[in-house]
């Protein structure tokens, strides 16, 4: 125990450092400063020449020059806008929707300024100018924002560059559940590095199913030398019972010395942040876990944009919809459409509406090929190369065309634009309570399982994706998936 102690605890009176902080991080941040100066710029630029349609030196020089300080004065206090709101803090890019929305307050904020101020002084900007800078901003700073992610996931992968090295102090089942959660996420920053699992030294490495052997350090009082010795730029703290206030705030201390950070894994698992408020009470800081919300003015949201989301694909996709019903109809024997008994809302039935893309009587055929069912945990039924699908079947299904006839049913209200995937009633009778919470919303025609995989995903990860969803339903997050739906039905990615 001795030599374990001397090993890795730092010697008394003195500071151990890092060999490198994660400088990744701030040069990132100064990156986007270009970035966004080039999305503000075209999107300022775009605008006036639009709007007025020639350059200095026309007609309309005079006019074309006036409305360029306009646009400095404007791209001036974009930038500012973004730098006060934080929009480039190292705490929120290159991961998660916080920084986009960030982005999005501090334009909203400066194009109401500049109606204010054009109101208060008469300076009667014009309207078409600002409602094409406005939209053309949004855009352009979002693309380039995500593009710069993709750059920083690309180097992740091919190069392990853009990485913050963690040490991660827990009990053993704490540090495993850690370093998947971190694992499993293709945006995280996070790699765990090592741990200081509390009680006796016995072991020298922790194995994590599905990402490997962990090297261990000691326990809670080796954490110091345990940076040094791993390089790390953070330090995670997850459940364990021998670190008491205390001993975290003796933490924190010698880990500002070293400038690495603190980071605090409470143990609540797929509660996302809206739902998380701290409310500091007599000096200690508690986290109040808010209720999921499923009815009022988030319900009426959320039925609004399913109605008029579903609405407008119906209406302007028709001529494409009665193209596929054609094909179908006329390369195969059977009905244009299937449907199929899902479970719905409070588990009650409804007939999902697709196109048909089996040959006819397919599902008499399933007890035959139920030996080749490729789905983990046997709950789903999935066969990668399913020989009852027709060649034009092939087709829909690797595009998810088959299931625009959905959105039939979620003018009916049987289902949502996004949501859980719609369960079938014999899965619905191998649900635990864990699994039934997915019947709380209405199922949806695309969700997180849709854009972390579909088929590919094993029936765990689905059931979680799911419930992540249920728990933490936002407007926000269902513009998201819808999105990056488009995404996932171009690259076909699990789509057998």
């Amino acid at each position: 125990m001795t030599a374990v102690s001397d090993r890795f605890s730092a010697p008394p009176g003195t500071v151990s450092s890092p060999a490198q902080l994660p400088a990744w991080q701030t040069g990132y941040a100064r990156r986007l400063v270009l970035v966004d100066l080039v999305g503000v710029v075209l999107a300022v630029g775009l605008a006036q020449w639009l709007r007025f349609g020639s350059l200095p030196g026309t007609g309309q020089a005079y006019r074309y020059s006036n409305y360029l300080v306009v646009s400095l004065v404007i791209v001036a206090g974009w930038m500012f806008a973004l730098s006060i709101n934080h929009a480039r803090s190292t705490r929120v890019v290159g991961s998660g929707a916080e920084e986009y929305r960030r982005v999005w307050i501090a334009t909203v904020a400066v194009f109401g300024a500049v109606a204010i101020v054009s109101m208060l002084f008469k300076l009667e900007i014009a309207r078409g100018y600002l409602m094409i800078a406005l939209p053309a901003g949004v855009l352009l700073l979002g693309l380039l924002r995500w593009t710069a992610r993709r750059l920083v996931v690309r180097a992740r992968r091919r190069h392990g560059r853009f990485v913050t090295r963690v040490l991660v102090v827990g009990s053993a089942p704490a540090v495993r559940d850690l370093t998947q959660s971190f694992a499993r996420g293709q945006w995280s920053e996070y790699q765990v590095v090592g741990a200081c699992i509390p009680g006796p030294v016995t072991r020298t490495e922790l194995h994590v199913p599905g990402v490997g052997a962990i090297p261990t350090y000691g326990n809670e009082s080796h954490v110091v030398g345990a940076v040094t010795a791993t390089n790390s730029h953070a330090v995670a703290v997850t459940a364990t019972e021998r670190l008491d206030g205390r001993g975290f705030r003796d933490l924190s201390w010698e880990l500002e010395k070293l400038d690495v950070d603190l980071l605090v894994a409470p143990g609540v698992v797929d509660v996302a942040g809206p739902r998380l408020q701290m409310r500091p009470v007599a000096g200690l800081p508690l986290i109040h876990v808010e209720k999921p919300q499923y009815h009022g003015a988030k319900q009426f949201q959320k039925r609004l944009f399913d109605t008029l989301f579903a609405s407008a694909v119906l209406l302007f996709g028709l001529p494409f919809l009665v193209t596929i019903a054609v094909a179908v109809k006329v390369t195969s024997k059977g009905p244009v459409f299937y449907r199929q008994e899902r479970i719905g809302l409070d588990g009650n039935p409804f007939q999902m509406i697709k196109f048909r893309t089996m040959i006819d009587g397919a599902d008499k055929m399933r007890a035959e090929l139920v030996e080749r069912n490729e789905s983990d945990g046997g709950v789903l039924f999935k066969i990668r190369d399913d020989p009852r699908v027709t060649p034009i079947g092939r087709v829909l299904r690797k595009y998810s065309l088959d299931e625009l006839p959905q959105f039939i049913n979620v003018l009916k209200r049987d289902m949502s634009v996004v949501g859980p995937r719609p369960p079938l009633a014999s899965e619905v009778k191998t649900y635990d309570d864990y699994a039934k919470r997915r019947l709380l919303v209405r199922p949806g025609i695309t969700g997180l399982w849709q854009v972390s995989g579909r088929s590919d995903l094993s029936w765990e990860d689905s059931v979680r994706l799911d419930l992540f969803y249920v728990e933490n339903w936002s407007m926000v997050a269902d513009l998201l998936i819808a999105v990056k739906t488009l995404r996932a039905v171009v690259s076909h990615s699990g789509a057998y």
